[in-house]
């Protein structure tokens, strides 16, 4: 009987207490700042150990995504919304970032990891938006990171000219050696190239009855040519045959100009109004 009298007391005071821990844990979590929804703007925050809270819940969501993004077998569009998503906390992380250092907390863009850098790629270096994991082949993306083929670029004069010594012009050829030993070596493949060639002549002659030798088929040419010569060379005047031909023409040209003689050169008397060409000095 006492233990049933005990009963509803023992529940009662289990009730009471239940009731105080709740109000406890009720007053507790009114006087806590509720970390579970960020602030829209990190300025709005003036704690340190708060923003870095709220950094690390930033920190966390990228890595979700970035993992999820990898599957290429997610939809096209599902693609573009988790990469434009991650862009997005990529820059909120940044401002958060920003915010523990003007609050005098840690310098993240000098210490921390570059996280998740490796995998992403820029169309536009420097410019902020980054493609990750399955976004990077997506229809129209796949070819903005196709490498070109690198122009030749046109070298100018001065570059042309830069490499040129006496080499380019085979100045220094001979200095090897090599070219003297090509040229040997053609020189006598020449030769035997050309006594083959008289030795194939001569046989011919040979079998046809002519002299064998040239020089002996070719010397009746030879002395008709000297003979010929020769009467050339006696049928030239000397020197001073063209010298007595220079005076009399002269003679007779300066008789003419005067009047006072024929071709032949005999003198003719003057005839009445005549004129007399002769200079006084004479």
């Amino acid at each position: 009987e006492a233990q049933r009298r005990a009963g509803p007391m023992a529940r009662n005071e289990e009730k009471a207490q239940a009731m105080l821990n709740r109000f406890v844990v009720a007053k507790r979590d009114a006087n806590r700042v509720d970390m579970t929804k960020r602030p829209y703007l990190a300025s709005e925050c003036e704690d340190v150990s708060h923003c870095e809270v709220y950094r690390g819940q930033i920190l966390k969501e990228l890595s979700k995504k970035v993992s999820l993004i990898q599957n290429e077998g997610l939809d096209e569009h599902r693609v573009r919304d988790l990469n434009d998503a991650i862009n997005k906390l990529i820059r909120e992380k940044g401002h958060w970032e920003r915010q523990i250092k003007k609050l005098g907390g840690a310098d993240h863009f000098r210490t921390a990891p570059r996280l998740f850098e490796d995998d992403a790629e820029e169309v536009v270096p420097g410019r902020g938006y980054r493609y990750f994991g399955a976004a990077k082949k997506l229809p129209g993306v796949r070819e903005l990171f196709r490498k070109r083929a690198p122009e030749r670029e046109k070298r100018t004069r001065f570059e042309m000219m830069k490499g040129i010594d006496a080499d380019y012009y085979g100045y220094r050829d001979d200095d090897d050696g090599v070219l003297e030993e090509l040229e040997r070596a053609a020189e006598e493949g020449s030769l035997q190239q050309a006594r083959e060639d008289w030795e194939a002549r001569k046989a011919a002659r040979l079998a046809a009855g002519e002299p064998a030798d040239e020089e002996e088929s070719d010397g009746e040419g030879d002395g008709e040519e000297a003979r010929r010569a020769e009467r050339f060379q006696e049928a030239l005047p000397d020197r001073e045959a063209i010298e007595r031909a220079i005076l009399e023409k002269r003679k007779r040209e300066m008789l003419a100009m005067l009047g006072g003689g024929d071709a032949g050169g005999a003198p003719k008397h003057k005839e009445e109004g005549s004129i007399n060409l002769v200079p006084k000095s004479w």
